[in-house]
């Protein structure tokens, strides 16, 4: 069986043992915590780029549309040219605007890949220093054990002896035998 169930609820090693117990309770809790807040913010950042994704194709279609129509523009530029340099402006702002998306987009997706490293950074220091933890846990308890408990135990036993020892000494001398029992009950016949 472990140390943990063999001290008493009076022992201090108990109270030290429960401490430590509630410091890793409340260290899986903050784990806990953190895993659901790093999985918020991936799944609402997935959400954010699944949105802008089909922007990002609806704007290069309307980009291609645009120039297809700039291209039609210009078969028919002599009688309409001042139409045609509208559009083709429209065409470069549409560019423009699908560049800084797509700009946009690679910077989301550059920061939902740092937030992941760094969450997975985290998680492995706070494993870390769960198994320091652990590891400090039986390094202590072992020392317990050996510096406090085992010479205790020692020293209760030699006091037992003593105390046994000196009940003998002090106990009365043994009557002779021929005194406790009767010549009759001696014999045996």
């Amino acid at each position: 069986m472990s140390l943990a169930l063999q001290t008493a609820a009076r022992d201090p090693m108990f109270v030290v043992m429960l401490v430590i117990a509630a410091s890793f309770v409340v260290i899986a809790v903050a784990m806990i915590a953190m895993a659901v807040v790093v999985s918020r913010v991936v799944r609402t950042l997935g959400n954010l780029e699944r949105r802008a994704e089909p922007l990002l194709d609806r704007v290069g279609l309307l980009s291609d549309q645009v120039r297809e129509i700039a291209a039609q523009g210009k078969e028919v530029a002599v009688q309409v040219g001042l139409m045609s340099d509208h559009l083709t402006t429209a065409s470069a702002h549409f560019s423009e605007s699908a560049a800084l998306i797509k700009d946009e987009v690679r910077e989301l997706k550059q920061l939902v890949g740092y937030t992941a490293v760094t969450a997975k950074d985290k998680i492995e220091r706070v494993s870390r220093t769960i198994d320091e933890t652990n590891r400090q846990f039986s390094t202590t308890a072992m020392f317990v054990h050996s510096k406090l408990v085992s010479p205790a135990r020692e020293l209760a036993a030699i006091m037992a002896g003593v105390r046994r020892g000196l009940e003998v000494l002090a106990s009365p001398a043994p009557k002779q035998i021929d005194e406790t029992y009767g010549e009759e009950e001696l014999f045996i016949g």
